[in-house]
């Protein structure tokens, strides 16, 4: 959804300068005929005037990823997430234009700003010729000094060229303080790259990624390196234009994570700064960098208009939903800033740009995605630096888990513990961290530490917000009564 600036009224055009009045003296002749018009006014020109399936579990439309076909073509919308599905809780189911005035110019002859003719003085005797004289002397003197005045100006006027006021520095020199948004781009851009991947059928997209760290390895989305999996192409590009190959070091579907690295990085690699997105702060000013329909070193600006927002999405392609207790921002994000860096005003990485809210009803089979409507979704950067360096380590991504199933129907009541486990597994997984803290099928989680639960993927979203070996407080509710037990998180390494 988007709104166009509607025209803005012209207001009527200044009426036409009076036409002095004649005012004959005794003997004045009146002015001249002809000349008591002035020229009619032009007429004032118009005012000049667009597999699992993602869903945001606040309900409305779901967020799409915030990825670009090859070209800078979207990838269009999405689906809302399907219901009834049970699986662990750890790992989810397979100006208008300036009105211009006419100038109202006087016409030929007289009229306004025409001048007025004197009668020729008599000849005089005597005194009079005396204070003739004196007038004669007195208009030369006049004369001299205004011909003077005028030369002197002309003068001026043609020394300097033009009576406008210069800068004294141009733009480029103007010194830009650290903490403005111009001064935040000019330290990260150099450090962001646009993400080119590319199929081994030559299907692929463009998203973006930005460097972690001096050996080169450059932290993105999963969604945008999908394609280049399994032998796929994949590059990446700095704001100076030099290209990089690279290859996929490991990827979290899960999390939506990849990290890359570049083959023969150079040597002057400046990772950017990691903030902490636990302390960011609703209303916070935010700095999106990425590449929104290709067009790579975008930077666009916004607040922090929400957090712990839950987002399932996916890109449609069969793969598993991925789960985020998001950052949300009013940011223009868009396709192709998938993966880019979420900065705070001090330049810090808060968040990794991942989903949009879309207001297309259709999903990826439809015929378009709409852009930014102000509903921007980047994963936490306090969640992503914890994948991304066990991606590096071992190149698997570890999952936080309770090691219950829920169901993953949209409610507002909080996730229900299914009564049977996906592939007719228990449902509650022997041992584990749930089943030693008493849970059960049938039981409804409706918090987690402070964070109410309002349905199975905000579960999941949560609990993936920690590490393993977190204690976490888990609220429910059994037969009508509220209960509250602390328990430890387990874990589960890769994706499968």
């Amino acid at each position: 959804m988007s709104t166009e600036n509607e025209g803005t009224a012209v207001p009527p055009a200044p009426s036409a300068p009076p036409v002095p009045v004649d005012a004959p003296a005794p003997s004045a002749p009146a002015a001249s005929e002809g000349s008591d018009r002035t020229a009619p006014l032009p007429p004032v020109p118009p005012s000049a005037p667009g597999a699992p399936e993602h869903d945001v579990l606040q309900g409305g439309h779901a967020p799409a990823y915030a990825s670009a076909e090859s070209g800078g073509a979207p990838q269009g919308g999405v689906h809302h997430g399907s219901a009834g599905s049970a699986p662990d809780a750890s790992w989810p189911p397979p100006p208008p234009a300036t009105p211009s005035y006419a100038d109202g110019g006087a016409g030929g002859g007289g009229g306004w700003g025409s001048s007025y003719e004197q009668p020729a003085p008599k000849p005089r005797s005597g005194r009079g010729g005396l204070v003739a004289a004196i007038l004669v002397a007195a208009l030369v003197a006049g004369g001299l000094g205004g011909g003077l005045g005028y030369t002197l100006a002309k003068n001026n006027d043609d020394n300097s060229g033009s009576t406008t006021v210069s800068a004294s520095t141009s733009g480029g020199a103007v010194k830009r303080d650290a903490g403005t948004v111009a001064g935040v781009a000019a330290r990260a851009l150099p450090s962001t790259v646009t993400i080119e991947a590319e199929s081994n059928n030559g299907e692929g997209g463009t998203g973006t990624g930005f460097v972690f760290d001096t050996q080169g390895h450059i932290v993105t989305n999963n969604h945008v390196v999908a394609d280049a999996l399994d032998g796929g192409k994949l590059t990446a590009t700095f704001p100076n234009g030099k290209k990089y190959d690279a290859e996929v070091v490991g990827h979290a579907q899960g999390y939506d994570v990849a990290v890359i690295k570049l083959k023969n990085p150079p040597s002057d690699l400046k990772p950017l700064t990691l903030g902490d997105s636990d302390k960011v702060a609703v209303g916070d000013s935010t700095i999106a960098i990425g590449a929104p329909f290709g067009l790579s070193n975008t930077v666009t600006t916004g607040i922090i208009s929400a957090k712990n927002r839950p987002v399932a999405s996916s890109d449609g392609q069969g793969s598993t939903a991925s789960y985020m207790s998001a950052l949300q921002t009013d940011a223009s994000i868009n396709p192709g800033n998938s993966g880019g860096p979420l900065l705070d005003a001090q330049g810090n990485v808060i968040g990794i740009n991942s989903a949009i809210q879309s207001t297309g009803s259709g999903g990826l089979g439809g015929t378009s995605q709409s852009g930014s409507i102000g509903l921007g979704f980047a994963i936490p950067i306090n969640q992503a630096k914890y994948v991304a360096q066990q991606l590096i380590k071992t190149g698997k991504p570890v999952y936080a888990k309770i090691g219950a199933s829920v169901s993953l129907e949209d409610s507002s009541n909080g996730a229900k513990i299914t009564e049977q486990g996906s592939g007719g597994a228990s449902a509650v997984e022997s041992g584990g961290p749930a089943d030693k803290a008493g849970l059960k099928p049938g039981d409804v989680i409706t918090k987690l530490d402070d964070n109410v639960i309002d349905s199975g993927p905000t579960l999941i979203g949560e609990i993936w917000t920690h590490k393993p070996g977190d204690k976490v407080t888990i609220t429910y509710e059994r037969n009508g009564s509220s209960h509250t037990v602390e328990l430890t998180l387990g874990s589960r390494v890769g994706d499968s």
